[in-house]
């Protein structure tokens, strides 16, 4: 075994301390996706799961320093809830956690996963696993000024540096010189040249394992599995090897999934959340975004694929997207387009 897994795990890490902020590691988290884990999604989400820990898309720490919108808004029906920085410079960092802190964020978590051309010309993403000690400093200067948990989301490696050798002695460099004990695992490498971010999700092979071993070499750490998961059973088995489980995209596309999580993975007496209910408990919701003059077709983007596999979703689909966006489109939209799924139940 390689002898810095072997010093980690008789050193004094092994005792790391609770964590701050008193928020529990989740057991399954919605994974933070750029232009879709927005405000209104993740509001939606959260009627489906009481429990899911939600993020918000990456957020780089010029728009919170240098933006004129308000990049940090959120509601506060949207509980547990992390926001993902993107950037790599301590002070920047130290200065947005603060402000989310104070905004009422429950988690601040790093972006060493992102492997688009943009993220890297910033000098932050996955590029950064490459700089272990600069990730640390980034933790350190965070942990410093606020008192919620900060978390990294981390691939297994990136282009020709993708070992086993090489993950731990990232992980190994992060945990001795910060007090981070959480990361997120994508079970995949990044390729930071030749491939699209959307390449990156698919191309490099899934490589569940090399994450289970982490956490068997790194016990004391929480450790979260992510890539590729596309259902309550697949995370289950993953479950019984790691602390938490993270989907992204089949919770987008398929969000009733979403709705049975609280029971299958937290709770067994939990109800089942019923689909139809939640876009009904969205209407209040959405007059009150109406009449601040969102565009009805910004939130129902995100409840498309709610009815997936159930009779009458495609006229749902369609409705909602020819009509969502027109002029003066209201709540009377998602009403006709729920009426072509509920009169054939």
């Amino acid at each position: 075994m390689h002898e810095n897994i072997q010093k980690l795990k008789h050193s004094e890490f092994t005792d790391i301390p609770t964590r701050k902020g008193g928020l529990k590691p989740s057991r399954f988290s919605v994974a933070p996706m750029l232009d879709w884990t927005d405000r209104h999604c993740r509001y939606f989400h959260r009627l489906l799961s009481k429990e899911a820990l939600l993020y918000t898309e990456m957020v780089t720490t010029g728009a919170i320093i240098h933006g004129k919108g308000d990049y940090l808004a959120y509601n506060e029906q949207e509980h547990p809830l992390a926001l993902q920085l993107g950037g790599s410079e301590p002070q920047a960092l130290a200065h947005c956690a603060k402000i989310a802190q104070e905004r009422g964020y429950d988690e601040i978590n790093l972006n060493v996963g992102c492997p688009s051309d943009r993220v890297q010309n910033g000098r932050f993403g996955a590029c950064l696993m490459g700089e272990a000690a600069l990730v640390a400093d980034c933790v350190k200067a965070m942990q410093d000024v606020i008192d919620i948990p900060v978390t990294v989301k981390t691939r297994i490696g990136i282009d020709e540096q993708d070992s086993y050798e090489f993950l731990c002695d990232f992980i190994d460099t992060v945990v001795k010189n910060s007090e981070c004990d959480h990361f997120v695992i994508h079970a995949r490498k990044a390729w930071l040249s030749g491939l699209s971010p959307k390449e990156n999700r698919e191309i490099p092979p899934l490589d569940y394992p090399r994450v289970y071993q982490l956490k068997k070499d790194f016990p004391q750490l929480m450790l979260s599995i992510n890539g590729g998961i596309k259902s309550l059973e697949e995370a289950k088995q993953h479950l019984q090897h790691v602390d938490g489980v993270m989907i992204g995209r089949e919770a987008y596309q398929n969000p009733a999934i979403l709705a049975h999580v609280d029971r299958e993975l937290f709770d067994q007496t939990a109800p089942v959340t019923d689909t139809v209910e939640v876009v009904k408990a969205l209407y209040p919701y959405i007059e009150q975004e109406l009449s601040r003059g969102t565009y009805l077709g910004h939130i129902t983007r995100h409840i498309l694929g709610i009815f997936q596999g159930i009779p009458g979703a495609r006229q749902w689909r369609r409705h909602l997207s020819e009509n969502a966006h027109k002029p003066g489109a209201d709540i009377m939209t998602v009403e006709k387009a729920l009426e072509m799924v509920t009169e054939r139940m």
